[in-house]
């Protein structure tokens, strides 16, 4: 009898995986795509300045921040149904962009955005709802490896499809992805008590897991939104690369981040800091190596590099989450986590662009090593409050 349960646990378990590395591979994909690819038409389709880029990208994310906002606010049956709508809104904007405008572009760049406030927090909370914390965290760490495969899998098949097609119809291309978000979506599973969207907010800014979280983020988050926005501008303009070694760049920075979070998907690591000191080293390493990059490998190699700590950031803070929130709290941390991550790519993209139109891409690049360098020292101040 024992055996029959623990197997059917087992089970439910592995389905319960399956369904969350489909849509969160399957969102993912097409989602990242999005964002490196809009940036590109803008520029080179639209002849939009850096400023232009940047605003452009920093709408998206607001719209998706006031989403997100929203979304921690809803009772459990609201936030589901919001959540199934998304998906097939969101199957249904996507192909949209092959035919887009310069003035279509922004609305419908704002639109996606919008609905990616409803879909993203609620799968990361879906990966995190289990009691044990042995379970929740390596459902979290599995749920990071999907992210990282879905950014290996669509670049390097949007690099190839650029071969052949225009940037506009790689959009036609991704829509089957989108449809898999569309029939995954009814069956992710949501938290069973109402009590996960009344927990206070001043409470979770004031806990130290949070805070720690969002400060680790927050270190790779920064240059992670200019480099989504700006890194493929980046290395056509200053060393002529081509649309297919653009994205062939991107799949070799999530490469080395899906090696990480590989490992962390097979090992608990029970002292987070160390491996939060380390990240955020190789990202001031990696955004130096950018600045001084002399030719295309050399930025290969940056971006290489890049990719460990954007592989380590994200499933560590979920991680500092997990284990500082209890399941009635956990939306919401989740939810206003997403906010300030949001506020970052709203921010970010709109004053690079204003930097670059002024400075120009290295020193704008450049210009991130100070603020990196202030969050490490945040993070060192906050460990101490953790036990």
């Amino acid at each position: 009898m024992i055996c029959a349960r623990y197997n059917s646990m087992n089970s439910r378990l592995i389905v319960a995986a399956i369904l969350v590395v489909l849509i969160t591979f399957a969102l993912r994909a097409s989602n990242n795509m999005m964002v490196t690819t809009v940036p590109l038409i803008g520029r080179y389709d639209f002849g939009m300045g850096a400023a232009e880029v940047g605003l452009l990208a920093s709408s998206s994310s607001l719209a998706s921040f006031a989403a997100t906002l929203y979304n921690s606010r809803l009772c459990v049956r609201k936030r589901r149904f919001y959540f199934i709508t998304a998906s097939i809104a969101f199957a249904i904007t996507l192909p949209l962009f092959s035919f887009a405008t310069p003035v279509t572009l922004w609305m419908l760049y704002i639109i996606a955005g919008f609905l990616m406030g409803f879909l993203m927090p609620n799968i990361i909370t879906s990966a995190g709802l289990y009691p044990d914390p042995g379970v929740r965290e390596r459902m979290l760490a599995i749920y990071t490896l999907a992210l990282s495969t879905s950014l290996v899998f669509g670049p390097s098949l949007e690099g190839i499809i650029l071969l052949r097609f225009s940037l506009k119809q790689v959009f036609l291309l991704f829509l089957p992805l989108a449809l898999v978000v569309v029939a995954v979506s009814p069956t992710i599973k949501f938290p069973e008590s109402e009590k996960s969207a009344k927990a206070d907010p001043k409470q979770v800014i004031k806990n130290p897991y949070f805070l720690t979280a969002v400060f680790n983020n927050l270190a790779y988050n920064i240059p992670f939104a200019m480099l989504t926005a700006f890194g493929g501008i980046y290395a056509r303009d200053l060393f002529k690369a081509s649309y297919s070694q653009v994205e062939l760049l991107f799949a070799f920075f999530f490469s080395t981040s899906f090696l990480v979070r590989l490992l962390l998907s097979l090992r608990r690591f029970s002292r987070l800091i160390t491996i939060t000191y380390l990240s955020i080293s190789l990202t001031l390493v990696g955004l130096m190596l950018m600045v001084f990059s002399p030719n295309l490998l050399t930025l290969a190699l940056a971006f290489l590099l890049l990719g460990f700590p954007h592989g380590f950031t994200f499933p560590v803070s979920l991680i500092y989450i997990g284990r500082g929130f209890d399941e009635s709290s956990r939306n919401a941390a989740n939810s206003l986590f997403f906010s300030i991550m949001t506020v970052t790519g709203i921010v970010v993209p709109s004053g690079a662009g204003i930097f670059i139109d002024l400075l120009g891409y290295r020193m704008s690049f450049a210009a991130l090593v100070m603020p990196v360098a202030i969050l490490l020292i945040l993070v060192w101040w906050n460990s101490r409050r953790i036990k």
